[in-house]
């Protein structure tokens, strides 16, 4: 797979890297569940200076899962409307070797099935699934509109401490449970 080089302005706005693993048949997909804010998520973070974006994907997927992985192929770059998120690289992943091993970032590993995610996935991760998923030949580009102020508001009337502890992420404040 070719190297994607990040750039100094990329670096400015602190892209993030998300992975999405199948299982061998295609039918589930591996979620983590965060410790700061407790809702399963795909893998992934941010990138280090002088860090690749595949070495960030690699490093993050085995720090959140236990597992190493190959690099597929990238399936996406995903723009943020506002400040709720941040630029995205989506890359679909093969695991090659490992066990799965909960951390400081992690509560929870689990294989998902594609049509029984969890209740409460938050946006864009279910649309993420689904746009590895299909396996469409070229790269995505998409800009975030479901990562939103409205869906914000929605969600903290439904998930008022969920919401609370994201954005307190936000600002760089962690609760680690």
């Amino acid at each position: 797979m070719k190297t994607l080089q990040t750039s100094t302005i990329l670096y400015m706005i602190k892209p993030s890297i998300i992975a999405v693993a199948f299982s061998k048949d295609r039918k589930e997909v591996l979620l983590i569940k965060r410790r700061d804010v407790p809702v399963w998520v795909l893998p992934g973070g941010g990138i280090e200076k002088d860090e690749t974006i595949e070495q960030a994907l690699i490093r993050e997927f085995q720090e959140e899962t236990g597992y190493k992985v190959l690099i597929k192929r990238l399936v996406g770059k995903y723009t943020p409307i506002n400040k709720l998120a941040k630029y995205t690289y989506l890359f679909e992943c093969e695991i090659l070797s490992g066990e799965p091993t909960t951390g400081t970032e992690t509560k929870d590993i689990k294989f998902f099935k594609i049509d029984n995610l969890p209740k409460f996935l938050p946006p864009p991760y279910d649309e993420w699934i689904l746009d590895a998923h299909k396996n469409y030949p070229k790269i995505i580009e998409k800009r975030l509109y479901r990562v939103n102020y409205l869906s914000l508001f929605k969600n903290l009337i439904l998930h008022p401490l969920l919401v609370v502890r994201f954005l307190l992420t936000r600002i760089g404040i962690y609760i680690n449970t």
